[in-house]
């Protein structure tokens, strides 16, 4: 092999090289863009954790507060509400997991399962219908004095399981914990 071929094959080769490196940072320069499009925006990363005063909520009432682009119900149960949940055999259940965020998957949806403290007086739910994403009517509506989806008849007990109606699943607990004795923070 003379000097020229020798020469000729490395400026051949350097020239693939740079060719095939001036692609690869066109490409990602072009795709970089698309991809960094489906990063959440500045206004759902600021979602993702809120703090809710919980100080005026009185026994037997709820607030809704919106998380995520979502309903979330947040009630300070009654005795007689604590009693009627925490009466009710798992077995009896449609769905007998608890959906809680809070505990390890396949936890059974027992009210000390569902409740955010362990006296159980506070009860933290999405409020979005796990039949087709309807928001239930709550303040003891339905036959089980919890929670109503009137759009296709679900309800709900007082501790958002499931009991009646097309509804798969119980209304899902998001990951929540108090703060401080009147602050709750989800997410």
């Amino acid at each position: 092999m003379s000097q020229a071929e020798n020469t000729q094959g490395t400026r051949r080769d350097f020239i693939y090289y740079a060719t095939a490196g001036a692609g690869a940072v066109v490409t990602g320069a072009a795709v970089w863009p698309l991809v960094n499009q489906m990063n959440p925006s500045a206004d759902v990363l600021a979602l993702a954790s809120i703090r809710v005063d919980v100080s005026a909520v009185e026994p037997g009432t709820q607030i809704t507060v919106l998380w995520q682009g979502k309903p979330v119900f947040i009630r300070r149960r009654t005795e007689a509400e604590i009693t009627e949940a925490r009466a009710v055999e798992v077995s009896e259940l449609v769905d007998p997991l608890a959906d809680n965020a809070n505990l390890a998957d396949g936890a059974d949806a027992s009210d000390e399962n569902r409740a955010l403290d362990e006296n159980g007086e506070w009860l933290v739910m999405m409020g979005v219908c796990t039949h087709l994403g309807c928001v239930p009517l709550g303040d003891g509506a339905g036959d089980f004095n919890g929670w109503f989806c009137p759009c296709h008849g679900s309800h709900y007990d007082t501790s958002g399981r499931i009991r009646k109606g097309p509804a798969p699943r119980n209304l899902p607990v998001p990951t929540a914990a108090f703060v401080d004795d009147s602050t709750i923070q989800l997410g």
